[in-house]
C-alpha cells in the first residue's frame, strides 16, 4: 500500500502558492485494509476515507467509465490493483494530474510540469470529454491563474462538447457552484473570457453573453462594448476584494443593455428596466442564493439613481432608501453602492475618477437613521388616536428634514 499527495497541492506548490488542502490518493489498498488500519470510511460514490489521526481524506485509486450523459454519468471502480497513472489519467488537466510521493518525489506521467511551466491549461486524454464539469473548471481555474491560457487542443475539445449538448445536461446549482467560485478568484473576467472562447457561456448564461458587440455612449464608456465593460467592473470587484454578492451585483448589473434595440443605443433608456427582469430570469434559472439574488436585482435596478444621487432632493433620496428597504437592511444598501461605484470605475480612464454618491448616500442613510421612528410614533398615537396613517407620514417627515440638514437641501418634497 502507498500514498500519495495528489492534485491541486502539487500544483500550487510547484506555482509557490499557499497549499491549503491536501488531497491524498491510496494505491494497492482495499477498503477492509484501511477500515483495519483505523480510517473511517466516509465516501458514497466512491471509498473514501479518514485519516484516524488528521481527519484528511484518503480516497483510493480509481477508474471510471461513462454511462450516461451528463456529469452524474459515470461508473467508479476501486481495486487494489488500480495504478497511479490509472488513477491520474482520469483528472481533468495536466497541471492537476500529478503526485507526489513521502520522500518528495513527483510523478508526472503527462507533462504537467512542463505545462505549469509554460503557463498552459491542457486535458490529460480525451476522457476530458466526457464530464461537462470540467468546461467551467478549466474557466475558474483561469479566473485563478489569469496567467495561464487554454491549449488551442483543449478549448477545441470544450467547443465540440458544446456543440454536443453536454453542457446542457448541467444541473443549475452545479452551474452557480463554479460560477460562485470563479467570481470569488483574483481575476472573474478570465472565466467568462474561457467560456465564451468555447462556446459554453451563450448556453449557460445567454443574457450575459449577448452583451458583447453592444455599443454604450463613449462619453460615458470610452471602452464602448458593454460586454468588455461589464468584465471591467467585475474585475474591480475582486480588486477590492468585494464579498461574493457585490461581484454577483456586478457581473449582472447591466444585463438590460443586450436586449436594447440597436436604434437606442445612444442612451440605452430604460435599460434598468429590462435588466431587473433578466436578473430575476437568470436568478430563478440557476437558482442563485437569495442573498446574491437581492442585491443583483436591487443594482440593476438602482445603479442609474445612485449615478444621479448628487441631484436628488432629500425626499427623493428617503424614497430611494424606502424602495430599497435600506431601513431594515442598511448593510445590503451600502453593498449595493459599493457595487454602483464598481460599475462607475469599471471604464476606461474612470478607474481613479472620483464616485463622491456613494459617500453621499452614505451620509444621508445615516442621517436618517438616528431619527426614532418609535418615538415618534408613540406621540402621534396619543395626539391622533383615530388616525393611524399620521405615523408613518410623521417618521418620513422626520427623516426627509433629517436628510434635507446633512446635505445641505432644502426638505421640499422634490
Amino acid at each position: 500500500m502507498k500514498t500519495y499527495i495528489v492534485g491541486g497541492a502539487v500544483r500550487d506548490a510547484m506555482l509557490g502558492v499557499p497549499v491549503k488542502d491536501r488531497d491524498y490518493v491510496v494505491v494497492g489498498a482495499t477498503p477492509e485494509q484501511m477500515v483495519a488500519q483505523g480510517y473511517l470510511p466516509v465516501g458514497k460514490d466512491f471509498p473514501v476515507f479518514l485519516h484516524p489521526q488528521t481527519h484528511a481524506e484518503y480516497a483510493l485509486a480509481r477508474t471510471e467509465r461513462k454511462t450516461a450523459p451528463g456529469y452524474k454519468g459515470f461508473v467508479f471502480h476501486t481495486d487494489a490493483a488500480v495504478t497511479l497513472e490509472e488513477d491520474l489519467i482520469r483528472r481533468d488537466l495536466t497541471v492537476n494530474a500529478m503526485a507526489q510521493q513521502e520522500d518528495g518525489t513527483i510523478i508526472d506521467p503527462f507533462g504537467g510540469r512542463q505545462d505549469i511551466e509554460r503557463r498552459v491549461f491542457r486535458h490529460v486524454s480525451p476522457a476530458f470529454a466526457e464530464d461537462p464539469v470540467r468546461i467551467l473548471r478549466v474557466a475558474r481555474f483561469a479566473a485563478r491563474f489569469p496567467e495561464f491560457s487554454v491549449a488551442p487542443e483543449t478549448n477545441a475539445l470544450m467547443h465540440n462538447m458544446v456543440e454536443a449538448g453536454e453542457v446542457d445536461a448541467l444541473v443549475p446549482e452545479r452551474v452557480w457552484q463554479e460560477l460562485a467560485r470563479g467570481l470569488m478568484e483574483r481575476m472573474p473576467s478570465r472565466m467568462f473570457a474561457v467560456l465564451r472562447d468555447c462556446g459554453a457561456l451563450k448556453c449557460i448564461l445567454p443574457e450575459l453573453d449577448a452583451l458583447w458587440g453592444v455599443p454604450q455612449p463613449e462619453k460615458y464608456h470610452p471602452e464602448i462594448d458593454t460586454g468588455v465593460h461589464v468584465m471591467m467592473v467585475v474585475d474591480y470587484a475582486a480588486g477590492q476584494n468585494a464579498n461574493l454578492p457585490i461581484r454577483c451585483a456586478a457581473l449582472l448589473h447591466d444585463l438590460g443593455k443586450g436586449v436594447t434595440p440597436p436604434d437606442q443605443w445612444a442612451r440605452h433608456h430604460g435599460h434598468e428596466m429590462h435588466s431587473e427582469r433578466l436578473v430575476d430570469a437568470v436568478c430563478k434559472r440557476l437558482r442563485v442564493p437569495n442573498d446574491c439574488r437581492d442585491l443583483a436585482l436591487m443594482t440593476a435596478r438602482e445603479h442609474g439613481n445612485v449615478g444621479r444621487a448628487l441631484e436628488f432632493r432629500a425626499a427623493t433620496i428617503v424614497t430611494l432608501f424606502e424602495r430599497c428597504d435600506a431601513f431594515r437592511k442598511p448593510q445590503r444598501f451600502l453593498d449595493m453602492l459599493m457595487a454602483s461605484e464598481c460599475d462607475h470605475r469599471g471604464r476606461t480612464g474612470f478607474e481613479e475618477k472620483p464616485f463622491p454618491q456613494r459617500a453621499y448616500l452614505q451620509q444621508a442613510l445615516a442621517a436618517a437613521q438616528t431619527v426614532n421612528g418609535g418615538g415618534i410614533a408613540a406621540t402621534v398615537r396619543e395626539r391622533y388616536p383615530d388616525q393611524p396613517q399620521r405615523v408613518p407620514e410623521a417618521i418620513r417627515t422626520a427623516r426627509v428634514k433629517a436628510v434635507a440638514a446633512t446635505v445641505k437641501e432644502d426638505a421640499t418634497e422634490n
